[in-house]
């Protein structure tokens, strides 16, 4: 943790130092919206298309917007505080601010927290678990990325547990939806599949990049419904996610699959693009 360089509200701080209020609505009620991008040799990957999605997580949250050139100045702050992150991760998150004990919110100036940091590049293949929870996609966070993670925090232990790197959930109509922090892909009959947004998953930023890239090169994707159990025939699955980006899956609970020719191809794809648009 002492390599991760954190910023709040203008101020460079130590993960260690006390620089969030207790009564903080992101605190208390886990109210606010964050966004997770790659750095890559010290690039943000796909700047602009997070700072949208911030965007509308806040909107969906009936918060005042963000302001970016704050966000800017943090972004600016932890990058530059130390050599180049050949590899990371960069969080950044605004919170209702100060707030009472409960949902209710104050008029408040909104909270915002800047951090970044190295880690490993992902590995070349994974093997994921099943979660026994489900996604709502009738919620009224459905596809927002808030700072509410305690679900994703349990699911994702459970499948560590069982020895795989993420977890999948299913939705309430028994559809397959998403993990933790990723986007899930199937590879039925050749053609390229995924869920879509209204199955209740995250709008990924690698998701819709890979979805755009992949049609771009000429392959097939089809964003539809999907079962669940579509993991016990697929013929290859593989995962996105900013610090993934297009990862193969090797097993799917105790499901041996082998990295096939499609996922080859997108993660190719996925790699080439990157070094050519940091910000596509």
């Amino acid at each position: 943790m002492s390599s991760v360089r954190v910023w709040v509200n203008g101020r460079l701080t130590g993960v260690d130092e006390p620089s969030i209020a207790a009564l903080d609505h992101g605190v208390t009620v886990g109210d606010g919206a964050f966004e997770t991008a790659k750095v890559d040799h010290g690039q943000v990957f796909a700047a602009t298309r997070h700072a949208r999605r911030l965007d509308r997580t806040m909107a969906g949250l009936g918060l005042p917007p963000a302001d970016h050139d704050r966000l800017a100045e943090g972004i600016d702050a932890v990058l530059s505080a130390g050599d180049p992150i050949e590899f990371g991760r960069l969080r950044y998150s605004v919170t209702g601010g100060a707030g009472p004990l409960g949902s209710d919110r104050d008029d408040s100036p909104l909270t915002y927290i800047v951090t970044a940091g190295a880690q490993p590049r992902p590995p070349a293949s994974a093997s994921v678990a099943v979660t026994p929870w489900t996604r709502n996609e009738r919620s009224a966070v459905a596809g927002l990325k808030t700072t509410s993670y305690a679900e994703n925090v349990v699911a994702l232990a459970y499948a560590k547990k069982c020895g795989a790197i993420e977890a999948v959930f299913a939705n309430t109509r028994g559809e397959l939806c998403e993990c933790t922090g990723s986007n899930i892909f199937v590879v039925v009959d050749g053609v390229l599949r995924t869920p879509p947004l209204d199955s209740g998953c995250l709008a990924g930023i690698t998701r819709e990049v890979t979805i755009e890239w992949c049609r771009e090169d000429g392959m097939e994707v089809v964003e539809e419904a999907l079962p669940l159990d579509v993991l016990d025939s697929a013929d290859e699955v593989f995962i996105t996610s900013s610090t993934k980006d297009v990862l193969a899956i090797h097993a799917v609970d105790d499901r041996t699959l082998e990295v096939g020719p499609v996922t080859r191809r997108a993660a190719e794809v996925f790699a080439r693009l990157c070094q050519e648009r940091m910000d596509p």
